[in-house]
Order: structure tokens, then sequence, then C-alpha cells
């Protein structure tokens, strides 16, 4: 990996974020990273698509089973690289260049790590945690068949998150989405050859997201090589350092605590769908596809905080992050109420994307579930704004905290709605898991910044 050493930072391929009106900043930088995490999504709706045309509603629901499973697992490889991708934006905001490349080489030794041990444990233990969580006995085998060949290929999400997010912390959101452009298109490909024309089953799928996701990855990488003259590193930089890799688990394992402890809340919500039968399990598989898809602006903006709260508070510009996190609130404020209409309005034929006309009662079920999201995506946002802009300030452990709260509202709604209110307290869920989180975050977030502009002034 890039064995040289430059004095020079790359006026053409980096971008400060420490300048200028947050509202253009924020905009330009979000929308690149929103259509890349769309077409990230493309992979998995894609998926989903052409298994539940081409080999029905069981094996829809089979991948279904998995969602909370996968989110656990693989939300945990993803929230790392995040966190490690934040002393990046830190360390360019400051323009403390070798510091800089000691970052990013000990997040590759990191993330090597991390790779091969969490493989190990997830493909070895994938089918023991399928059945402890009710998966239906008449699902299990392709539920098995999908996602151990997603585990097997975490090291290619590490790959690619790595990459991708040492690129949008230098201020460049919008290569990765050309690269994930052409892998969605790949994903396409290789989805209707393994599915339709080699019968490969559900396995089939997870293929060509696994195949699709290495070749993005491996497009950043050299991208990152050729483009980025900061990034070439000496030996010296390259060697691993206790102390470095200390400060990025730090950061990293954190987030990705949180992306997990998050997901375990939701592995128990799915334990309790789980245990209403393979209709409502199809139901939820289906609006949560579509969800995801319509919940990528959000995403996108709290991406973009992390980067923009990392770099002005390396540069020691705090008094920047406030009016930042009002302008990401506002984008988002329009961003809902147009949503919620296009989603009640629409839902029930854009869920014909996964399920046929015929299973009316899918199609209701996912409405409801969709109806009851879309009318709290306020909160959603303000949750991803504002958790990631604590992460981007350096406050870590702020991210458990919250993704805890929401473990908890869904256990309630798992344990103390679902037995009573039946569907309906699946539909609860999310909302409560939303606003249990912000009732904490939003009083920590002006704590954090408390914190940050004493600390300037000590400094």
């Amino acid at each position: 990996f890039m064995i040289e050493r430059t004095k020079t930072m790359s006026k053409d391929t980096t971008k400060s974020m420490t300048e200028g009106r947050p509202f253009g900043l924020i905009l330009s930088f979000a929308f690149p990273v929103f259509l890349g995490m769309l077409f990230q999504q493309l992979y998995s709706m894609i998926d989903t698509m052409i298994v539940g045309k081409f080999l029905g509603e069981d094996a829809l629901g089979a991948v279904g089973a998995t969602g909370s499973l996968n989110f656990l697992i693989i939300g945990f490889c993803m929230g790392v690289c995040n966190g490690f991708s934040i002393p990046v934006a830190h360390q360019f905001g400051a323009k403390k260049e070798s510091n800089l490349r000691r970052v990013v080489a000990n997040s590759i030794w990191l993330c090597i790590i991390f790779s091969v041990i969490m493989t190990i444990i997830t493909v070895v233990f994938c089918r023991n945690i399928l059945s402890f969580m009710n998966t239906p006995a008449e699902l299990i085998d392709d539920s098995y068949k999908y996602i151990v060949v997603i585990f097997a290929g975490i090291p290619v999400v590490y790959l690619y998150n790595m990459t991708a997010g040492i690129i949008r912390s230098l201020g460049d959101s919008k290569t990765p989405v050309y690269f994930l452009a052409l892998a969605s298109v790949i994903n396409i490909v290789l989805d209707i050859a393994f599915i339709c024309i080699f019968h490969t089953g559900v396995e089939g799928a997870s293929y060509a997201t696994v195949i699709s996701q290495a070749v993005s990855g491996i497009c950043c990488l050299i991208y990152m090589k050729k483009k980025f003259p900061i990034l070439k590193i000496s030996r010296e930089e390259l060697s691993f350092n206790k102390n470095w890799a200390l400060s990025l688990c730090g950061m990293g394992i954190p987030m990705g605590l949180q992306y997990s402890v998050t997901a375990i809340g939701s592995v128990t919500l799915q334990t309790a769908v789980n245990s209403l039968g393979k209709s409502y399990v199809t139901a939820v598989a289906a609006a949560k596809k579509l969800s995801i898809i319509f919940c990528c602006p959000y995403d996108a903006l709290g991406t973009t905080m992390a980067t923009y709260a990392g770099q002005n508070i390396g540069a020691g510009k705090t008094e920047r992050v406030g009016p930042g996190v009002k302008t990401a609130f506002q984008i988002a404020l329009v961003y809902s109420v147009f949503i919620f209409i296009v989603l009640n309005l629409f839902s029930s034929k854009l869920l014909l994307l996964f399920v046929s006309a015929e299973s009316t009662k899918i199609i209701k079920d996912a409405g409801l579930y969709i109806l009851f999201g879309s009318a709290a995506y306020i909160l959603l946002s303000l949750v991803n704004i504002v958790r990631f802009t604590i992460q981007g300030l350096g406050f870590g452990k702020f991210a458990i905290l919250s993704g805890f709260l929401e473990m908890v509202a869904r256990t309630v709604a798992s344990f103390g709605l679902v037995p009573f209110l039946g569907y309906i307290g699946v539909c609860l869920a999310d909302p409560l898991a939303w606003l249990f989180a912000d009732c904490f975050l939003i009083p920590a977030y002006f704590r954090c910044i408390r914190i940050c502009k004493k600390r300037l002034e000590e400094a």
C-alpha cells in the first residue's frame, strides 16, 4: 500500500468544509453521499426483487428474516469504519499530514484484524443464531444459505467502507458513488445470471452482493493510491502503532457497537415478528426494503455531519457546528413532509416491486408498517444528524448510549406491545426507538458543544 511520502496536499481531490456557508457545503457533500447509499441499498433491493419475483414469497421471507442479523453484524463493520474515518477528518482539518497517514495506516491494520476474526465467528455460528431467533422452520434453510455467504464476505465490507470513509473524510463524497454505480450494474447482471440462468437459489443473490461490493472496494483502493498524494505513506508511517491503534479503537468500536446495540433491538423485534408467522415476516421484509431506500437521505445527512463536524473541530472552529446542524435539520424537515405524502399515496404500488399483486394481505400489512414509520421520519432525521455530529466532535461513547436506548425501546415493543397489540406493536417499535434516542441525543449534543468550546478556550 502506498509506500512513498509527500509534503504536498492535493488541492484537486480534497475538500475543506471549514470555510463557506454551511447550506452549500452540506448539500453539495450530502447529495453524492445519498446517491452512494442509494446504490448501496440497490444491492439489497435488487436481491429482494429478483428473489421475490423468481423464487417466490417463501424465499423472500427467508432473506427478510436475516435482515436484522445482517444489520447486527454488517452494521458493526460499517460503524467501525465510520469511526476510523473521523480521526482522518480531524487530522485533515488540522492539516497534520503525517498524523493523517499514520491514522490511515493503523486503520488498515485494524480492519484486517477485525475482518478475519468476525468472518470466522459469524460463519461458524450462523445457523445457531438463526435457530435462536426462532426463524420459521420452512424458511431457515434458505435464510442460512443467504446470510452465510454475506458473512463470508465481511472482508470486502471492511475494504469498501474503510476506503470510502477515508475518501469522504478528505472532502471527496463523489468518487465512491461512481464505483458503487458500477458495482450496482454488476450486481444486477450477476443476480440474473446466478438465479435465473444458473439456478443457484437464494445464495446466488448473496454471491452477487459480495462480488459487487468487492469490485467497489478495490476501485476505491486504486483511486486512493493514484489520486491522493497526501496518503502516500512512508515505511515508518505504515508500521503498526499501539497508541494510534488504541485511539482508533476508542472511536471506531463505540460506533460499531452503536450499530450493533441498535441492531440487537432489531433482532429482538425480528424474533417477535417471526412468532407471528411467515406472512408477517414477508410483509415486514418488503416494507423495510422499501423504507430503507427512502431513508437514505437521512443517512447521507448523518454521514455528512460527521465529516463536517470532524473537520471543523479539527480546525478549531466549533462555532460553525451549530449552524451546520440547523441547516441539516431544515433540509430533513422538508424532505420528511414530502416523503410522508409520497409513501402513503403510492406505497401499495411500490410494494409490487417485491410481491405479486395477488398478495393483498402482505401488501396491506406492509403498507401499515410504512404508514407508522414515515409519520415519525422527522424523529429519525434527528437521530442521524445529531448522533453523527456528536461522533464527528469526538464523543463516540455517546453513540453507544443512544443505541442502547433504541435497543430498549424495541425490546419493550417486542415483549410489551407485540403480545398485546400484535402486528400494531411491531409497527410502533421504530418510532418509539427514535423517540427514546432523541430524548438522550439532543441534550447530549449541547453538552458536547460546551465541552468542545471549553477545550478550545483552554488550549
